[in-house]
C-alpha cells in the first residue's frame, strides 16, 4: 500500500517522516517534522540501504525546510493513504475480474444473480479503481517532490511564504535557462549530422529533455541513442529510420507507449526502457530479431506480446520484474538463447508448461510473485544449465518431481515458501542437501515406473499351485521330447531349429 522505495524513493523517503493511523495523530500546532513518531527512522539517519543512497544524491532532503516543504506537497497522497488503510489491501485480480465481469452481465439484464452479489462485486471493483487511482497519484507526487526539491536547491527559502512568487520565477528561469542550454546540445548534433559527419553515439542524459525531434530519426550511421533521464513522453515515429541503430536507452523517462516503428529497427541489440509508465510493448518489438538484451522493468506490464518469442531468438537477457504480468506467453519457450529470465515481483499465476524448452537459461528469478505463483511445471528439470534459481516469496507448496535433475544448480532461494516437499530440513542445510534429496526421489520414481513397466507387458498368470504345477509339467514334457527327438537323429519337427541353435 505504501509507495516502494524502488520505484517512489522520495516520496517514500518523505512519508516514513510522517505519523501513520497507528498513532494518534497530534493537533496541527503540535506536529514538528523534525520530531518524528516513534519508531521512524530520523530524517538525519536513514534506515535502509537505499535511503543512504538516496540522501548521498539528494543531501538536501536532510534540511528541516526541506522536508516541511515536501510533506506540504504531498499531503494528498498521505490523506489517500490513510483512507485506503481503512479501505484495506486490494483484492486478488481474479477476483476482481469475476467481479467485473458479474456486474457487466447484471448491467446487460441479467436477473438470475442475487442483488447482493452484485453490489459486494461493485464494491471490489470500486476498490480496484480506488488502488488505481492511488498508484497514478504516486506517480504524480514524485515528480512534485522532484521539483520542489530542485526548487530548494535553487536557494529559496521555502519557509518564506512571500518568497513562493520568486521561487517561482527563479525556477522559471532556471528551467528556460536549462531548456535552451539543451536546445544547443540537441541542434548541434542535429547541425553535425546535416553537414554529413559521422555520428556513431548520441547521449543526452539527465537532460531534462522534453521532447525528442523527429530529425533524430534521418542521422543516418547512428548506432547509440541514450535519452535516458529525462522527461519524455512521446518518442517520434521517425525512430525507425535508424536503420544502423543498435543500442536504444530509454530509461526513467514518462514513455506511455512506444511506437510500432520500434519494429523497424532491424540491427537493435540492447533495449532498455525501464523506469516509465508502459502498460504494454508494441507487437512489432518481435521483429527487432536482432536484439539481445531487452529490459521492461518498472513499469505496468499487464502482459507481453504473444509472438514474442517465435521471433526474439536472439535474446539472451530479459528483465521485465517489478511489473503486473499475470503470465509468460508460451513463445517465451521458444528462445532458446535466453541465459538470464529476471521476472521477481509481478503477479505470475504459473509458468508455461513448454518452459523447459530453455535450455539455455542460467540465471532465473521468478521471487516475490506472493500468492498468485503456487506450482512449478514438470518440464521445469528440462533447465539443465541453470546455475542460479531465485523462488523466494512464494506460495509454492510442492518443488516439481523432476526438479532433482537439475545437476548445475549452485544457488537456490525458497525462503518464504509454505514448502512441504522437500521439507524444510532438508531445504534449511542448503542447495546441496536439497538436490540430492529431489534426485533421489526421481530415482525412486524413475523405477517405480520400470517396475509398472514391466508388469504391464508380462501377461497375467493364474497363481494356483496347481495351475502352476500343470504349466511347469507340460513345459517339461514338451522340452524333453524335443530333447530325446533331436538325439535319436529321428524326423526333427519344426520347433527343434531352436535346439540347433541351441546345440
Amino acid at each position: 500500500m505504501d509507495p516502494a522505495p524502488q520505484t517512489h524513493p522520495i516520496l517514500s523517503y518523505v512519508l516514513s517522516r510522517i505519523p501513520t493511523l497507528a498513532k494518534p495523530k497530534p493537533a496541527a500546532s503540535e506536529f514538528d517534522i523534525e520530531q518524528p513518531p516513534a519508531n521512524t527512522p530520523s530524517p538525519r539517519t536513514p534506515s535502509t540501504a537505499g535511503e543512504f543512497e538516496l540522501v548521498e544524491r539528494m543531501p538536501g532532503l536532510r534540511h528541516p525546510s526541506v522536508l516541511r516543504a515536501m510533506t506540504r506537497a504531498v499531503a494528498d497522497v498521505s490523506a489517500a493513504r490513510s483512507a485506503l488503510q481503512v479501505l484495506g489491501p486490494r483484492s486478488d485480480h481474479e477476483l476482481v475480474d469475476s467481479s467485473r465481469a458479474i456486474v457487466a452481465a447484471a448491467e446487460a439484464g441479467d436477473t438470475r444473480i442475487p442483488e447482493g452479489d452484485v453490489e459486494a462485486c461493485r464494491a471490489v471493483v470500486r476498490l480496484e479503481e480506488t488502488h488505481d487511482a492511488y498508484e497514478a497519484l504516486l506517480q504524480e507526487a514524485e515528480a512534485r517532490l522532484e521539483k520542489v526539491y530542485r526548487s530548494a536547491m535553487e536557494g529559496t527559502d521555502l519557509d518564506d511564504e512571500s518568497a513562493e512568487g520568486g521561487k517561482d520565477e527563479g525556477s522559471a528561469a532556471g528551467a528556460e535557462g536549462g531548456d535552451a542550454a539543451v536546445l544547443e546540445e540537441v541542434v548541434a548534433v542535429l547541425k553535425q549530422a546535416e553537414e554529413g559527419k559521422p555520428v556513431e553515439s548520441v547521449r543526452l542524459v539527465d537532460r531534462q529533455l522534453r521532447q525528442l525531434p523527429e530529425a533524430f530519426g534521418r542521422i543516418q550511421g547512428l548506432r547509440v541513442l541514450d535519452v535516458s533521464r529525462n522527461q519524455l513522453e512521446v518518442i517520434p515515429d521517425a525512430i525507425g529510420g535508424l536503420d544502423h541503430l543498435e543500442e536504444l536507452r530509454l530509461a526513467a523517462n514518462s514513455l506511455i507507449s512506444l511506437p510500432d516503428t520500434i519494429g523497424l529497427l532491424s540491427n537493435l541489440k540492447i533495449l532498455n526502457v525501464s523506469s516509465n509508465r508502459l502498460r504494454a510493448l508494441p507487437d512489432t518489438i518481435s521483429k527487432c530479431r536482432s536484439l539481445v538484451e531487452l529490459d521492461a522493468s518498472y513499469n505496468g506490464l499487464t502482459y507481453l506480446p504473444t509472438n514474442i518469442g517465435y521471433e526474439l531468438v536472439n535474446l539472451r537477457k530479459l528483465w521485465v520484474h517489478m511489473n503486473k504480468l499475470r503470465s509468460l506467453p508460451s513463445s517465451v519457450c521458444e528462445m532458446m538463447s535466453l541465459y538470464l529470465l529476471d521476472a521477481h515481483f509481478n503477479e505470475l499465476c504459473g509458468l508455461p508448461s513448454a518452459f523447459g524448452k530453455l535450455s539455455s537459461l542460467e540465471i532465473l528469478d521468478l521471487s516475490s510473485n506472493f500468492s498468485d505463483l503456487k506450482e512449478l511445471p514438470a518440464s521445469f528439470g528440462d533447465l539443465l544449465n541453470l546455475r542460479e534459481l531465485d523462488l523466494s516469496n512464494n506460495q509454492i507448496h510442492a518443488l516439481p518431481d523432476t526438479f532433482g535433475r537439475l545437476d548445475k544448480l549452485e544457488k537456490l532461494n525458497l525462503e518464504q515458501n509454505p514448502l512441504v516437499m522437500p521439507p524444510m530440513d532438508i531445504v534449511d542445510k542448503g542447495v546441496d542437501a536439497v538436490k540430492e534429496y529431489m534426485s533421489k526421489r526421481w530415482l525412486d520414481i524413475l523405477l517405480e515406473e520400470e517396475q509398472r513397466r514391466i508388469a504391464a507387458e508380462t501377461p497375467q498368470a493364474t497363481s494356483t499351485p496347481k495351475a502352476w504345477l500343470a504349466r511347469s509339467v507340460s513345459w517339461v514334457t514338451d522340452v524333453s521330447g524335443s530333447l530325446v527327438g533331436y538325439l535319436s537323429g529321428n524326423e526333427k519337427p519344426e520347433k527343434d531349429a531352436y535346439l540347433d541353435q541351441q546345440f
